[in-house]
């Protein structure tokens, strides 16, 4: 029986900033429809990885394939116009634009002005802070909300991947039970993610399949159900 290609495929990935390896050797894959999370701690090199994915960053060695597609041969533009969104560690909102600006940006690689226009109203019909305060500079906004305006953005672009980094950091607790219910919605609509986070409870509840990074390297995979198990991942990242 034939096996369905992963839509996201990284093997043997290294990265290197200088003299220092951020990744080694690292393989991961997510298929259409998944949920999978990259766990571990500060400086793991899980921010990176994204950064490689939506080719921001140029691996040392290694392959980057999206839907049979070769990362590596195209840049950022080209990775978001082939269906790869980023919603990036510490929000990276453009404070002194509006919120509908902002919004709109998410879609600058798109022609198709009428279903930008029906996505917008869509985004603000998911998000309704941000449907209230869509004339303000997103510098006003509250950290929770300026994180709904990250992720909204990057569905802006219609993405078939969605790459959410860190989305519940420095949030309140309430505010980050918001932002993973907007996870678990966006996973029963069928948007694949690829969700780095350090709550680990909540992205292994959330999650299909997990990854545990340290110091760069792959360390545990399988199953989220597997990995909240996992002795060494329970001592490690659950508390």
């Amino acid at each position: 029986m034939s096996t369905a290609q992963p839509l996201l495929e990284v093997s043997d990935l290294s990265v290197r900033y200088g003299g220092i390896s951020a990744l080694e050797h690292v393989d991961l894959t997510v298929n259409a429809g998944e949920v999978v999370t990259l766990i571990g701690a500060n400086g793991a090199g899980k921010t990176t990885l994204l950064r490689a994915v939506s080719r921001l960053v140029e691996p040392h060695t290694g392959s980057i394939h999206f839907d049979g597609t070769d990362l590596r041969k195209v840049g950022a533009p080209k990775a978001v116009s082939l269906g790869i969104g980023h919603s990036p560690e510490g929000r990276r909102v453009l404070a002194r634009q509006s919120v509908r600006d902002n919004l709109l940006l998410g879609a600058w690689t798109r022609r198709d002005d009428g279903a930008i226009a029906a996505d917008l109203k869509a985004q603000l019909e998911r998000f309704p802070r941000l449907a209230e305060r869509i004339d303000q500079p997103a510098g006003t906004l509250s950290g929770g909300e300026q994180q709904m305006l990250a992720i909204a953005r990057a569905l802006m672009s219609r993405p078939r991947l969605l790459l959410l980094d860190e989305p519940s950091l420095g949030l309140a607790p309430r505010l980050v039970r918001d932002i993973f219910a907007i996870v678990g919605e966006l996973h029963d609509a069928g948007v694949t993610i690829l969700l780095v986070e350090q709550n680990a409870t909540l992205a292994l509840q959330r999650a299909d399949r997990g990854y545990v990074l340290e110091a760069g390297q792959m360390t545990v995979s399988g199953p989220a159900s597997e990995l909240v198990a996992d002795e060494r991942v329970r001592r490690a990242y659950l508390g």
